[in-house]
């Protein structure tokens, strides 16, 4: 995995390579280089390989990585993403390129499987030709926060009401959408977890909108468990998201949560029984959904309990490693 320092499918990566250490699996975890994700990795016993993957002039990641996985001699390699599916090479195993959004397939033109983290990309990958025994779903699971402990945010009084999101300030999140809808949500603080290239764009955005002094972003939390075992509601406003990594930790926290209604909020939440979704770039239709949570707590209960059902029964540890064991022990070439 070459991904970035946070993110997450990174975040999930490492997930994935520790429980399945924790279950005694042999796993070889190759990344690029990065103290923090290898320190984590190694704390569960599942120890990294670290490779530059850089660009086109890298001439040592290729070799490096295929003498690794020779000697590592894997049945199955999973190439997470786009720049570990250019570099990975074929060899005596199954080789699968696991995706996280609508990449450019060319990138996996080596890969004999490919993975998506929701039925959508299964299905979207069957439309660009592949066959669909060689397509597989397989989803994130997310970490089991029901006994984490409430975090209230530095900005926020310790058990005061405040909204939260969570991502990369980056416009495909749609933070700015979140920001205007505060107009018509009164009096609640939004609390935006994350760091990236719109930071200043959203800070002078929630000053026009006459919010600013109770919109926070205090970059990234290594941990956010707290935070949302803590949040009133957790909010997901996305123009773009493949999946929703965050949908997924608002149901294990048993937290409500409202989202915009991109490709994988849209999977995951069925309208008004385990969340609630307003129209993509819809500022009055997202205030109107904040509303409603915030305004009738039975609802905010009866989302958040369902939720959580919703969690156990498919995104948790358990079932998700299921079928990740399912699939290293059953795939094959032919």
């Amino acid at each position: 995995m070459a991904g970035a320092a946070a993110g997450g499918a990174e975040l999930f990566f490492e997930r994935l390579c520790m429980a399945q250490a924790a279950q005694g699996m042999p796993v070889l975890p190759i990344i690029r280089r990065n103290a923090e994700r290898t320190a984590r990795l190694s704390s569960t016993g599942a120890q990294p390989l670290q490779l530059p993957f850089g660009g086109k002039l890298d001439l040592r990641t290729g070799p490096r990585l295929r003498r690794a996985l020779q000697a590592f001699a894997p049945r199955v390699t999973i190439a997470w993403m786009n720049r570990a599916a250019q570099f990975t090479p074929k060899g005596d195993w199954v080789l699968a390129g696991r995706l996280g959004g609508y990449y450019d397939l060319a990138y996996y033109r080596r890969c004999t499987h490919l993975i998506g983290n929701t039925r959508g990309l299964k299905s979207w990958m069957i439309e660009q030709g592949w066959d669909e025994k060689r397509v597989h779903y397989l989803p994130n699971f997310a970490t089991d926060l029901a006994d984490t402990p409430p975090l209230w945010p530095a900005q926020v009084p310790h058990g005061a009401p405040f909204l939260l999101a969570l991502g990369r300030l980056h416009a495909n999140k749609a933070f700015d959408v979140l920001i205007r809808s505060l107009r018509t949500v009164p009096h609640i603080p939004l609390v935006i977890v994350g760091e990236g290239p719109e930071r200043a764009a959203l800070e002078e955005l929630a000053r026009r909108e006459g919010v600013q002094e109770r919109v926070f972003m205090p970059g990234w939390a290594t941990d956010p468990g707290g935070l949302i075992r803590a949040c009133t509601a957790l909010v997901c406003p996305s123009r773009h998201e493949p999946l929703g990594n965050v949908v997924i930790e608002g149901f294990s926290a048993a937290r409500p949560v409202v989202a915009a209604a991109s490709q994988g909020p849209t999977e995951l939440i069925e309208q008004g029984h385990n969340g609630l979704l307003a129209p993509i770039e819809d500022a009055t239709a997202l205030a109107t959904a904040l509303n409603e949570v915030l305004e009738n707590p039975a609802l905010a209960r009866n989302l958040a309990l369902a939720g959580r059902e919703t969690y156990a029964k498919t995104f948790a540890p358990a079932p998700v490693l299921h079928a990740w064991q399912t699939f290293l022990c059953t795939v094959e070439n032919t």
